[in-house]
């Protein structure tokens, strides 16, 4: 019963929303940043330099930065104190590159502040890894042997919602940070600055469709244990 009816239920339904936004979001981050990929930035500053005059300008001399293989694969590690941009934006000078490689730095300029947010993202990692992981098994012992391993699997899964909301102000204020530090080192000018929220705000529409999924795959699987308790 399980795989049809989980699969095939009416409450599919409520995953609809989630799904139309996820799919927007997943052509809005990629036109947007192909787009701005081709306007090259008006100081011609490559994302590497980009990244190090925000990081020094903010007392961050320390923290490297250093180029990665792939598309967009750009992040902060805050264990390492490292900052990774993939090659187009660690060598390239458009508004795409300048943006992404300041919005990293937004990261690790919230790092060095403590900023709570990114801290409590820090923390719940080990157990959201654990969680995302034994939840659908558990999930599926439910529907197999008893309910109650049902209920169990969505207490682990809420791990992972309550995860993608603890991000969503993690990556606002690193956008927004980047926006700043853009406009008051003079990289970017005015009119540029708003190219460069274009590009951080397709972006983060993408964490808004992550917590909106994860948060009405959570209802989903609520009601599907409320009928089989009764």
């Amino acid at each position: 019963m399980y795989p049809y009816g989980y699969y095939m239920d009416s409450s599919m339904l409520i995953l609809i929303p989630a799904i139309i936004l996820s799919m927007y979001a997943s052509f809005k981050v990629n036109s947007t940043t192909s787009k701005y990929f081709k306007v090259r930035s008006e100081k011609g500053i490559p994302g590497s330099e980009v990244a190090r005059r925000i990081l020094d300008a903010n007392g961050l001399r320390h923290v490297p930065v250093g180029p990665v293989a792939g598309n967009l694969t750009d992040h902060y590690d805050p264990r390492g104190k490292t900052v990774s941009l993939s090659e187009e934006v660690y060598y390239g000078t458009s508004i795409t590159s300048v943006s992404v490689a300041a919005h990293e730095c937004g990261h690790a300029i919230q790092d060095s502040l403590a900023y709570k947010p990114m801290l409590l993202r820090s923390m719940i990692v080990p157990a959201v890894n654990f969680a995302s992981s034994a939840s659908w098994i558990i999930i599926m012992m439910g529907f197999f042997i008893n309910v109650k391993f049902l209920w169990l699997g969505i207490i682990l899964f809420s791990a992972t919602v309550v995860f993608q909301l603890v991000t969503l102000p993690v990556e606002f204020d690193a956008s927004r940070r980047a926006l700043v530090q853009l406009e008051e080192l003079g990289i970017v000018s005015h009119d540029e600055r708003r190219l460069s929220r274009k590009v951080l705000s397709a972006a983060a529409l993408t964490y808004v469709a992550a917590a909106l999924s994860s948060i009405l795959q959570l209802l989903r699987l609520v009601l599907i244990a409320s009928r089989r308790d009764d």
